[in-house]
């Protein structure tokens, strides 16, 4: 049986990575492997820290260790600590965001990124900016923080956190070519934009479909 390690940094991106390995790779066994105040502390710094890289390789040493088939790594605020983890450690890692940046910058020249915090949104418009580098394409990025949402989350209003994710998102998408949703969590809102007249990508499937393709390399 195919074992994959999944590392979190919150208990939100459990689920919808659940529902697409269930989905797309339905014979393997998942381990989670969840450490919640990793995005806190970088929350608190502003940007990843050395002490944060450091429990991101630990986490996925340990996942080596327990000799699964591959790593995921569920968060796009620690993603670029796996750069380094992927030196020392054997076990093949895929970032769940790697893919769809990839594909964000072989959609269009202007793209537009959305996030409810800074801490996201700065890697991953870096990730995409690399990955249209990579690929010889000239890209705009545009940034959004959807101002207000992190904190109607934290008051536990879901619905305002939504609309103000959904406005965000629709206003931006007169501007761009394709939005990147810079979070997992944000994959659930999709189904509701059908007014968005261009692509809006999320990371749950496309993050889980490039894992898939990994783990064909290495059987």
């Amino acid at each position: 049986m195919t074992t994959i390690a999944v590392v979190h940094t919150g208990p939100v991106t459990i689920q919808p990575i659940k529902e697409q390995i269930s989905e797309q790779i339905p014979d393997a066994r998942v381990i989670n492997i969840m450490d919640d105040s990793l995005l806190n502390d970088v929350r608190a710094a502003g940007h990843l820290t050395p002490e944060v890289a450091s429990r991101i390789h630990s986490y996925m040493a340990n996942a080596q260790a327990m000799q699964v088939d591959i790593i995921l790594n569920a968060c796009s605020s620690v993603g670029e600590a796996v750069d380094s983890v992927r030196n020392f450690v054997n076990t093949p890692i895929v970032k769940i965001d790697e893919a769809m940046a990839e594909e964000a910058s072989s959609i269009g020249r202007r793209v537009g990124v959305v996030a409810t915090v800074s801490t996201t949104l700065e890697p991953t418009v870096r990730l995409i900016k690399k990955k249209a580098d990579d690929l010889g394409r000239p890209i705009e990025v545009t940034e959004r923080i959807a101002e207000g949402a992190f904190e109607a989350l934290l008051r536990g209003d879901a619905a305002q956190h939504d609309e103000i994710l959904k406005n965000t998102i629709s206003t931006l998408a007169e501007q761009v070519d394709v939005v990147v949703l810079a979070q997992v969590s944000m994959a659930r809102l999709v189904p509701q934009l059908t007014g968005v007249r261009v692509p809006v990508l999320s990371s749950p499937k496309s993050g889980v479909a490039a894992l898939k393709r990994a783990l064909g390399n290495v059987r």
